[in-house]
């Protein structure tokens, strides 16, 4: 048995070529850059100073660094935000994982799914 996409063969006979929607969905890696980020606070977005890098290294307190894939960086930032902000995101950041190469759709998954957890994880400290 044959399939016919109707789709395309409308779109060609117009003239415009059918563009199939993107996945919105992100990779197993991407997911753990995801639950990774729920343990850094809004602060490790910030490159620490001079002082504060002596200070750190006389206490032995650890800074966290960048990833080195800078899509996967801008992804952690964004996910940063999501934790800590729920839906308020700076618009900055969305603009630099959309740069970064992911979708409006991919982003409002991930953030979808961080509030979720967020509220799920609310409900239960409320019920306990």
């Amino acid at each position: 048995m044959a399939y016919l996409d109707a789709d395309a063969l409308y779109a060609a006979a117009a003239g415009r070529t059918a563009v199939p929607p993107a996945p919105a969905a992100l990779s197993p890696l991407e997911w753990s850059v995801v639950a990774l980020a729920k343990n850094e606070s809004l602060r490790s977005l910030n490159r620490p100073g001079r002082v504060s890098r002596a200070i750190g290294g006389l206490f032995g307190l650890g800074e966290t660094s960048p990833l080195a894939d800078p899509r996967l960086e801008a992804l952690r930032r964004l996910a940063i935000h999501a934790w800590h902000r729920g839906f308020a995101l700076p618009a900055a950041e969305i603009d630099r994982v959309i740069a970064a190469g992911f979708t409006e759709a991919q982003i409002e998954m991930m953030v979808v799914s961080i509030t979720g957890i967020r509220i799920g994880a609310d409900r239960r400290g409320r019920a306990a």
